[in-house]
């Protein structure tokens, strides 16, 4: 059915709402699927503004990032982030919970020049987290909070091993002759999956298959307690970023 009326949405208030950069459609993309993937794109952002717990700002990045749908896509990739064109991509039979992954890939990405210094264009946060020395380190409060997500997600409880998440993710990636799951991009996107569907989010089109799937039973995402300490101390990220953007906006 099409999304018509004086109020419908569509990906014109979408980027009005969230100011997103730009938005593109593939040139096979129908105006009913596009129609229908603007009522999901709107609901799973709706929820995801919520978990975080912050302004509309916050989805797009400070109108820094792009979104693309049935466009730009890679063979047998459902979705994927560009950090080169800070593109947020989905394929347009994108299966159901591939949002928040790749929004936390563009969120990963923008926050790396804020919290290093001289980092390459097109670093992730979390990777430089694990890899550079804390000289280049720019301390804040905010990077405080998110360098100890990416401790609870990457290491253990003492910090002195590697996590269980990590080590199922790195026998994965041996069985399967690859390097992808254990990267520290990949790690904190898919826990940070894990924390947005245990916020119970009512769009599957924004997150699902992080308790139940072929993936969570190989331990690709958080588990047992390692998931309740990477939940806590996300959840004080969002919640104290969420707080300074909304003050910074009254203030201006």
């Amino acid at each position: 059915m099409s999304n018509q009326g004086p109020h419908a949405i569509n990906f014109v208030t979408i980027r009005r709402q969230f100011d997103f950069r730009g938005i593109e459609m593939g040139r096979w993309v129908t105006s009913e699927e596009r129609d229908r993937a603007a009522l999901n794109f709107h609901q799973a952002l709706h929820d995801l503004m919520a978990v975080l717990q912050g302004p509309e700002s916050v989805i797009s990045l400070r109108g820094t990032l792009g979104l693309q749908y049935g466009k730009g896509g890679q063979p047998g990739v459902a979705a994927h982030y560009t950090p080169a064109t800070r593109q947020l991509a989905l394929a347009k039979n994108a299966g159901a919970g591939s949002l928040a992954h790749e929004w936390f890939h563009a969120f990963d990405h923008y926050l790396a020049d804020k919290m290093y210094a001289h980092v390459p264009s097109t670093g992730f946060a979390s990777n430089l987290w694990l890899n550079l020395s804390e000289t280049r380190y720019k301390r804040h409060r905010l990077n405080d909070l998110l360098a100890e997500c990416f401790k609870c997600i990457m290491l253990s409880p003492s910090g002195k091993e590697p996590s269980q998440l990590f080590m199922a993710s790195k026998q994965a990636d041996h069985t399967l002759n690859l390097v992808y799951y254990a990267k520290p991009e990949e790690l904190c996107a898919r826990a940070f999956e894990a924390f947005v569907e245990d916020e119970s989010p009512t769009s599957r089109f924004l997150v699902s298959g992080t308790k139940v799937s072929k993936e969570a039973n190989l331990g690709l995402y958080p588990q047992g307690e390692q998931r309740h300490q990477i939940n806590q101390a996300f959840r004080h990220y969002f919640q104290l970023l969420g707080a300074a953007l909304l003050a910074q906006e009254k203030r201006e």
